[in-house]
């Protein structure tokens, strides 16, 4: 195992130094004008066919499989590196993508991939600045979204309240009619017990043998009673028609 991982990684190392060879030859003449360009260009090689050969020999480097080690002891195995970034590499394998930082590896593989503390420690900061500003945001949007849910929860509160207090008004304004209504037969009819009892001879008069006499009418008899819950019925529909009046603005 030992012996193939390091013939594996001297594959990369050679495959590397041929990117290196057509890259830096390319480089030097991509650079140039593009009259110059032309002039430098191998004969009968396009411009598209450079940068093919180029992301060729690029991708070529980057898809051999290969061993990792951190210096821990954590092994990844059978990893292809996906993307070199500054601060480590990302690593893809059967089980999913993952990453390993350059400050977990050991001294010879941060060299072979041109590992930078100051350019990593740049590049981390710059990333935890973008996921911060990205939290920040989330989190705006978040406060946002429950100050809507809020809101919308306030008004549907003052909806139903405004819909509970006017089925309420409603009700009681239908029980203050039918009060006002109740007091307003009995005012009739104790008025016309009065109007019927005063039209009425307030003495009767009889005979006994050759005795005459007279006596009150014992029909009159209830009139101050009557009047007197006259006068409780109309105070209290006075009250209900206030009442009502109040409910009805």
């Amino acid at each position: 195992m030992v012996a193939a991982a390091a013939l594996q990684r001297s594959a990369i190392a050679a495959m590397m130094g041929v990117v290196a060879r057509i890259i830096a030859p390319l480089y030097i003449i991509l650079s140039l004008p593009c009259v110059e360009q032309k002039r430098h260009n191998p004969p009968g090689m396009k411009y598209w066919e450079i940068r093919l050969a180029i992301f060729a020999a690029l991708s070529a480097s980057l898809a051999l499989a290969e061993d990792f080690k951190t210096i821990d002891g954590k092994e990844y195995k059978n990893v292809t590196v996906k993307r070199v970034e500054p601060d480590g590499l990302v690593l893809g394998s059967k089980s999913g993508i993952s990453k390993v930082y350059f400050t977990e590896l050991p001294k010879d593989v941060q060299q072979r991939f041109n590992y930078d503390p100051d350019k990593a420690a740049a590049y981390s900061a710059e990333q935890n600045a973008a996921l911060e500003q990205g939290r920040k945001q989330q989190e705006e949007a978040m406060r946002r979204k429950n100050d809507l849910v809020q809101r919308n929860n306030e008004q549907l509160g003052k909806e139903q309240a405004s819909i509970e207090w006017n089925t309420k008004q409603r009700e009681n304004v239908r029980r203050l009619r039918a009060r006002y209504n109740e007091l307003q037969k009995q005012d009739d009819d104790l008025v016309g017990r009065i109007q019927e009892a005063e039209r009425l001879p307030s003495y009767l008069s009889g005979q006994s043998g050759s005795k005459h006499y007279s006596y009150r009418n014992p029909a009159r008899q209830y009139i101050p009673d009557w009047q007197k819950d006259l006068n409780d019925v109309r105070h209290e529909k006075d009250e209900v028609r206030k009442q009502l009046e109040q409910a009805q603005r």
